[in-house]
């Protein structure tokens, strides 16, 4: 349903997007992580056609997007990090309001409607101006507009940033329930709990995608390369053993370190009896951190 082909994007000398390639299916709920500045959010707009493409290609349902803009437009659902949607009006009216834009009318759009107020649990609040709304509603009238055409594509820029964990778990439900309708929904997250609950998650860094593969499988390639330390000055630790060649990094978590090696072995003979090392069960943060870090430094895991 996405296809993009060594998409790129130039502002002058700086290179947002370096070269990227991805196919996502129908029906799939696929995650990008990355950091302020990885160039997430001008590889979604890339793909909606809201900035050109400097070299590469983009299709949605067939269709490339540089060329057949119009009719890419009417398969997609495009929702911003910032909150766009009139303050002043009401739910119903901001709805309404959209459903015009949109071109749809009478019965069709009232059906719709109620059911996306019903699914939402925003029924009560259809007369509350939206400037008045919570930050979990905010988001969900604003998903509940993108939905008024009946995109084939929900593409997400950070949909949940700022949002109380609650109104995050009843936002991905909704998602879920699309997904489980054929619908194909593409979103970038800040979240990596969030991105747990994707089907594959693509990992960016520095306008380059690191790899693509589905959590489980992502902590799978990362936990022969990962050690959890624990010992009475961890400070010390950290020191002694991020001068260790064979150490990507070793990073605070709580009370233990968690490090990172370039390879599975590791002699751990030449260190003090004091600190101990264990098997690490990474979690999808400690994938990313591990992966940037090699990223840096040069080194790679096996089939990213």
């Amino acid at each position: 349903m996405i296809r993009i082909a060594n998409l790129t994007r130039r502002f002058g000398t700086n290179v947002a997007v370096d070269h990227i390639s991805l196919e996502i299916s129908k029906g799939e709920i696929f995650g990008l992580v990355g950091p302020d500045g990885a160039g997430k959010t001008t590889t979604l707009r890339m793909i909606c056609g809201l900035i050109e493409i400097t070299e590469g290609r983009a299709e949605i349902d067939g269709l490339d997007v540089s060329r057949s803009l119009d009719p890419v437009k009417d398969r997609i659902g495009y929702m911003a990090q910032r909150f766009g949607l009139y303050p002043d009006l009401t739910v119903e009216e901001n709805m309404y309001f959209y459903s015009d834009l949109f071109g749809v009318y009478g019965d069709k759009r009232d059906k719709l409607m109620s059911e996306l107020l019903d699914t939402t649990r925003m029924a009560q609040f259809r007369r509350r101006p939206a400037g008045k709304l919570s930050g979990g509603m905010k988001q969900k009238l604003a998903l509940m507009c993108t939905l008024l055409h009946f995109p084939k594509v929900l593409i997400l820029d950070e949909p949940t940033n700022g949002v109380d964990p609650v109104s995050r778990r009843d936002f991905w439900d909704i998602l879920y329930a699309l997904a489980k309708d054929g619908m194909t929904i593409f979103v970038t997250t800040a979240y990596l709990d969030e991105a747990e609950r994707c089907g594959r998650v693509g990992l960016m860094h520095k306008g380059r995608l690191i790899c693509v593969d589905t959590p489980v499988a992502l902590k799978a390639l990362v936990e022969p390369y990962s050690r959890k330390v624990e010992a009475p000055d961890l400070r010390e630790a950290r020191v002694l053993l991020n001068r260790r060649p064979e150490v990507l990094s070793a990073e605070p978590a709580g009370a233990a370190l968690h490090v990172y090696l370039k390879q599975p072995e590791f002699d751990n003979a030449s260190l003090p009896r004091e600190v101990n090392l264990a098997p690490l069960n990474p979690s999808l943060e400690d994938v990313f951190i591990a992966m940037v870090r090699a990223e840096e430094c040069g080194a790679r895991f096996s089939h990213c």
